[in-house]
């Protein structure tokens, strides 16, 4: 018998990696963070002998969710400003209360809340982009996710940095610090081109050169970015990316609603990715993207749930329905995304956007053990004639029962291991009254 740290028996593996592969009746073992194998339960009874076994008889195991792109200390600033437009909202709302009372205090707290969302709702890893990056590093760690965090560049001071040099070195030198942490990776991240200058790109573009970092921008979001690029630059905001190097297989381009079959062509040419938010583009009214003509360019597309100021749940089974449902009726092709590519959108696909999926995205001998179990035995949830799809169509993050991310418990049969409940809704609660203490515009009698 071969000691391990843990046996998982499952009803079913769905590993992503290789594709369309259902496994019934199956374990997984895990030893030192990295799973071990994968075999039929009889069989692994009989090699592996387990200090924690879990025994899920009506559950499927899939890879750790990864959300590829969000901003996760805005969880504090969920439901301020709704049913309003990008700009409007950003300019009129977010921006003014973030310069009022964003610091390093309100990213790590927000980023607790968010990792305890998300860790509930079967996502280890998240791609993130905000001021304070090296708050965001010391919420991650103390929660046990995995993440890939941005390295934020603007044109306009914030009460995290002056101007883009200082957004630069202050990102790189939170990079130097936390390089060696096995869970974090660093990527740069201009916010957009309207706020970004061409010496700027090119200090980003530089850097990200040097040290092979990720590039993630929002792009292509909304019709009126576009209309500012044409009037400053006499160019739509890919083509400027392009004309000064950006454009390769280390840019990942946020939301993509407004692109024309050339911007796609030249996107899938260059080896692009694209973070798709579903629910953000439509609760902003930014339009729906093309992801049925990505996926036809064979452009690698993965899923984002932006920041829960603009969806307003960080929760990647919305996404990957709304996602499939969405591009079925832009196209008028059922088949147009299927439930199994969904699925690989908020796994596989996203690790390759950023580079990491080697470690992770499926479940293959030799990854890190992230991990998420779900639990099909529910009344809304059976009967189960395919487990793909129910985990595309008919699954929440409610259904979400055990999360593994490298081997370690972060979530055992619905409760948190890593973090206190109550200490974040007291968090919570405690920005709640201070933001609208401030924020609230006086009674006018």
């Amino acid at each position: 018998m071969i000691n391990v740290d843990t046996l998982i028996d499952a009803r079913w593996i769905v590993p992503v990696e290789p594709p369309h592969q259902v496994l019934a009746q199956h374990s997984l073992a895990i030893d030192g963070g990295r799973i071990l194998a994968i075999l039929p339960t009889l069989d692994a009874h009989s090699r592996f002998a387990a200090r924690h076994h879990f025994q899920l008889k009506e559950h499927a195991l899939i890879p750790g969710l990864i959300n590829l792109h969000t901003h996760a200390a805005m969880t504090l600033l969920r439901g301020i400003a709704d049913d309003l437009p990008l700009m409007q909202w950003l300019k009129e709302h977010i921006w003014p209360a973030e310069n009022r009372h964003v610091s390093a205090d309100f990213v790590r707290d927000g980023t607790l809340l968010a990792c305890a969302e998300m860790l509930k709702g079967g996502i280890t890893c998240f791609n993130d982009m905000y001021f304070f990056p090296e708050a965001t590093a010391e919420a991650v760690l103390a929660a046990g996710m995995r993440a890939s965090l941005g390295m934020i560049v603007l044109d306009f001071p914030t009460a995290y940095a002056g101007d883009a040099e200082d957004y630069l070195q202050r990102g790189l030198a939170v990079r130097d610090r936390y390089r060696q942490e096995p869970l974090l990776k660093f990527c740069m991240a201009p916010h957009a081109p309207y706020t970004v200058s061409d010496n700027a790109f090119g200090k980003i573009l530089t850097y990200a050169e040097q040290l092979d970092l990720t590039v993630h921008i929002h792009l292509h979001e909304t019709g009126d970015e576009i209309r500012h690029s044409l009037n400053q630059y006499g160019l739509r905001p890919l083509q400027r990316l392009q004309n000064l190097g950006l454009l390769g297989p280390n840019l990942l381009a946020v939301h993509g609603v407004h692109l024309t079959p050339d911007e796609l062509a030249t996107l899938a040419v260059q080896g692009c990715h694209v973070a798709h938010c579903p629910t953000s583009n439509l609760k902003l009214a930014s339009g729906m993207a093309p992801v049925a003509a990505m996926l036809e360019h064979g452009i690698n597309v993965g899923l984002g749930s932006d920041g829960a100021a603009s969806n307003n749940r960080l929760d990647l089974f919305g996404e990957m329905r709304l996602a499939a449902l969405l591009a079925k009726g832009a196209s008028l092709r059922a088949d147009a995304l299927p439930a199994a590519q969904a699925l690989q959108m908020a796994t596989l696909n996203a690790a390759r956007a950023l580079g990491i999926d080697a470690e992770t995205g499926s479940l293959v001998a030799g990854k890190a053990a992230d991990i998420t179990a779900v639990d099909l035995s529910s009344l809304e949830t059976s009967p189960c004639y395919d487990v793909v799809s129910h985990l595309a169509y008919a699954a929440g993050r409610e259904h979400v029962s055990h999360v593994w991310v490298n081997g370690k418990l972060a979530v055992d049969d619905h409760r948190l291991t890593t973090l206190d409940i109550h200490e974040l809704k007291a968090k919570a609660a405690y920005w709640q009254g201070k933001i609208a203490a401030s924020d609230t515009p006086p009674v006018v009698k």
